[in-house]
């Protein structure tokens, strides 16, 4: 247990970064599986109305520190890359 004033303070601030962060984290990790679900049940139009919502929750938890830059283009470029497979094999 922290005994300085100022560490308790950290110790109370990291608590609620973490809640914020982990917030962000599940908010985006709901939206890339909702992609891949409606991907699975052939539902390409939704998923494709999804993804900007997905490429602004991945974005943000980027920004905030959530997740690294590069982890965040991998995601985006994985999710864009499954939606466009998704549509051209619908179109076929």
């Amino acid at each position: 247990m922290p005994l300085i004033k100022a560490q308790k303070k950290s110790v109370r601030q990291s608590l609620r970064r973490r809640v914020f962060n982990d917030r962000r984290r599940r908010a985006m990790k709901r939206l890339i599986k909702s992609i891949k679900n409606l991907i699975h049940n052939h539902d390409v139009a939704s998923a494709k109305e999804l993804l900007p919502q997905a490429y602004k929750a991945i974005d943000k938890a980027a920004k905030r520190g959530v997740i690294k830059k590069n982890t965040a283009a991998r995601k985006k470029s994985q999710i864009s890359r499954i939606v466009k497979e998704a549509s051209l094999s619908a179109k076929e």
